[in-house]
């Protein structure tokens, strides 16, 4: 049978006695116990002390993307309402060109510039609506803003784009209205009702004679395509020039023509020379407008003095 007990002996030095000291066995299990529970307790400390340096770290980080994100959702924000301000501007100077030029735009009920919504619709969206941004809102509610953003730059880029064909149109309109004296010289006979200097009877003079020396410079007023070049009856050498948009010019009584059908001409292109060909009493330019076949007065399309 397995002794319960364990007897120290101490032998000191010199002439003391041995002193014996008995240890019951249940001792050295409590020690041994004790020391187990020591042991257990400083490992999961160990475990417990690595596992909170671990999620401080993570948090640390957590921290800094937090404040990173934070940072770039402001950033998002001021972007947002800058974008917003800039829609906002074009939008009134889309508005104020649509006036300007009588355009109008059924989406956004404009014709001469903005009007009033109607009751019971909503006016368009403008920076106010879509830069009323606050610190809590969500990165979703935030792609909703800048979808809607988006939606609201394509439509202004479409509206743009058709005022740049309105002018691009307007801008080779001008370039092909008549605006420049074809020759320089005396007007002996304005547009309207006339006395025939050969008949004396009262006709009709579809265009204006300016008197000038032979061999005077005659000009294109302004871009076209010389559609006509040769003899015409009583109008001796005679030119005509499709300028587009239904407008025609005509030269006649000219000594000598420098282009031919076909040929492309820009404003002030020296075209022609003033004669005396045809039906006339003099040399001189006889010069016509017509819109659509029909002739106007040649005074109403030059600018110049």
């Amino acid at each position: 049978m397995a002794k319960k007990s364990f007897t120290l002996m101490v032998i000191p030095d010199h002439d003391a006695p041995v002193k014996r000291y008995t240890i019951q066995r249940s001792f050295f299990t409590q020690v041994g116990m004790g020391l187990m529970l020591v042991v257990g307790l400083g490992v999961g400390a160990s475990v417990h002390y690595f596992q909170v340096a671990a999620d401080a770290s993570e948090n640390r980080i957590l921290r800094e993307e937090n404040l990173t994100l934070r940072s770039q959702l402001k950033s998002v924000r001021e972007r947002i309402e800058h974008i917003g301000s800039t829609l906002d501007r074009v939008e009134r100077f889309d508005q104020k060109l649509r006036a300007v030029t009588l355009l109008s735009d059924p989406q956004r009920n404009l014709a001469m510039g903005p009007t009033e919504p109607e009751a019971g619709t909503s006016a368009p969206a403008t920076d106010t609506q879509f830069t009323q941004l606050t610190s809590t809102e969500t990165p979703k509610a935030l792609m909703g803003r800048l979808d809607r953003l988006s939606a609201e730059a394509t439509r202004q880029e479409q509206s743009l784009q058709e005022l740049q064909a309105y002018f691009q149109d307007q801008k080779s309109l001008l370039a092909s209205t008549p605006s420049i004296w074809p020759a320089r010289g005396w007007v002996t006979s304005d547009f309207g009702s006339r006395l025939d200097p050969y008949t004396a009877d009262r006709v009709m003079h579809g265009g204006m004679d300016i008197a000038a020396p032979h061999g005077k410079e005659v000009f294109a007023p302004s871009d076209g395509t010389v559609v006509f070049a040769g003899l015409e009856g009583g109008y001796g050498n005679v030119l005509v020039i499709d300028h587009g948009y239904g407008i025609k010019t005509r030269y006649g009584h000219l000594s000598k023509m420098l282009v031919k059908a076909g040929d492309r001409v820009k404003r002030g292109m020296h075209i022609a020379a003033v004669g005396n060909t045809g039906r006339s009493t003099g040399p001189h330019l006889h010069y016509e407008v017509r819109v659509n076949g029909i002739g106007q007065n040649p005074r109403k399309f030059i600018l110049e003095e």
